[in-house]
C-alpha cells in the first residue's frame, strides 16, 4: 500500500517537476531578437491605423512629406511605436520621386535643409532609413554628408540594402551614427503565401543569427499575415524596436503582446483597475530576465490555458515595458543641430 501511495504523489509531482525546470531553461536562454518595420506612413490612414493596434515593438517609417505624416507619426507615438524618418534617397531607375529627395551631388546646406524639415515633419522620431536609394546609398561622398548632418540629432540610421554596393556603414565612420541592416523584405512579393515565406525567413535569420530586421508595407496581405503569425513567434523570438538592435543598445527583451487591463468584478458592478503597479514589479534588473512570451508559451504547453495563467503573462509584459512607457511619458528636449 505504501509504495502505491508513493507513485501516485510521483505522478501528481512529475509534471510541475518538469514544468518548473523546462521554465527555467527556458528564462535562462537569450531568446532571439526580431524588429519588424512598417515603411512608407502617412499615405493609407486605415491601413496604417491597423499596424498601430499591433504590438508596441513593431517600428514605423513616415515618410516626411506624405499628407498624413505629422497626424501618423504623432498617433504612433502615442501608441508606444518607435519612429524613423522613411527619408525619400534617389534610386538608380527612373521613377517618380518623393519631394525633397536626397540625390547625389547636393551640397551639404542643400541636405541639412531637407533633413531638418523632415525631423520637424516627423515628430519623436529615433533613426532614419532609406526610401529607395539605390544611387544615393552606393555615392560613398553623398553618405557621408548625410551621416554628418544625422549625427547633430541623435539619429541613428537603418539601411534598406536597396543595392548591394551600399556604403552606409563606411560613411558613418567617424561619426556617431550608429548603423543597422535591414535582413528581409517581407512583401516585395504582395501574395499571402510569399509574405508568409518571408516572414518565417525572418524568424528563421532572427534565431540563426540572434537578431534580425525585416523591413515591410502597409499592404493588406501584409498586415492579415503579421495579424496571423505574431501571436505565434517561437518562445524562444521575442519583437524589439530597432533601437534595442544598435551596437551600443543594452541585451534586453520585449514583450510581443500588449498587457491587457486587470478588470476586477463585484456582485453589484464591474470595477476597472489602472494598471499602475509598477510599484509591485520585481526589480529592473530581474525583470529584464524574463521572456514573458516564452513564460507564457511554456506554462501553457504545460499546465494548459486558464485565466490565471493569462494574468501572469499580463503582469511580466507590463513589467517588462513599465520603464519604456515611463520613459517616454516625459517630455523630451528639442533636438538641435
Amino acid at each position: 500500500m505504501a509504495w502505491k501511495i508513493v507513485v501516485t504523489s510521483l505522478k501528481h509531482l512529475i509534471h510541475p517537476v518538469l514544468g518548473l525546470l523546462c521554465l527555467s531553461f527556458t528564462l535562462s536562454a537569450a531568446p532571439a531578437r526580431l524588429a519588424i518595420v512598417i515603411d512608407d506612413f502617412g499615405y493609407r490612414k486605415h491601413n496604417e491605423e491597423q499596424i498601430l493596434k499591433m504590438p508596441a515593438a513593431i517600428s514605423v517609417a513616415v515618410l516626411p512629406n506624405a499628407p498624413l505624416s505629422k497626424e501618423m507619426a504623432q498617433k504612433a507615438y502615442q501608441s508606444g511605436h518607435e519612429i524613423l524618418i522613411h527619408m525619400p534617397m534617389a534610386p538608380i531607375s527612373k521613377q517618380p520621386l518623393e519631394r525633397d529627395t536626397l540625390r547625389p551631388g547636393m551640397s551639404v546646406e542643400e541636405i541639412r535643409r531637407i533633413v531638418a524639415q523632415a525631423i520637424r515633419n516627423v515628430p519623436h522620431a529615433k533613426g532614419m532609413n532609406n526610401h529607395m536609394g539605390s544611387a544615393m546609398t552606393s555615392d560613398l561622398g553623398a553618405m557621408q554628408l548625410v551621416m554628418k548632418t544625422l549625427s547633430h540629432y541623435q539619429l541613428y540610421f537603418l539601411d534598406s540594402v536597396t543595392i548591394g554596393s551600399t556604403k552606409s556603414t563606411q560613411a558613418a565612420e567617424g561619426t556617431s551614427v550608429q548603423v543597422v541592416k535591414r535582413k528581409v523584405f517581407l512583401d516585395d512579393d504582395q501574395s499571402e503565401a510569399a509574405v508568409r515565406k518571408q516572414f518565417n525567413l525572418a524568424v528563421k535569420m532572427a534565431q540563426k543569427n540572434g537578431s534580425a530586421i525585416a523591413i515591410g508595407h502597409p499592404h493588406p496581405s501584409t498586415i492579415s499575415v503579421l495579424q496571423q503569425m505574431l501571436p505565434q513567434l517561437p518562445p524562444d523570438v521575442v519583437l524589439v524596436p530597432v533601437s534595442h538592435l544598435l551596437p551600443s543598445a543594452p541585451h534586453r527583451t520585449y514583450p510581443s503582446h500588449e498587457p491587457k487591463p486587470v478588470e476586477v468584478k463585484t456582485p453589484e458592478k464591474p470595477v476597472a483597475l489602472p494598471v499602475n503597479l509598477t510599484h509591485r514589479c520585481p526589480a529592473p534588473e530581474s525583470i529584464e530576465k524574463i521572456n514573458p512570451q516564452a513564460t507564457y508559451s511554456t506554462i501553457k504547453n504545460i499546465f494548459g490555458t486558464s485565466p490565471a495563467i493569462w494574468s501572469i503573462y499580463s503582469y511580466l509584459t507590463y513589467c517588462s515595458v513599465a520603464p519604456q512607457i515611463a520613459a517616454s511619458s516625459l517630455p523630451s528636449a528639442p533636438n538641435r543641430p
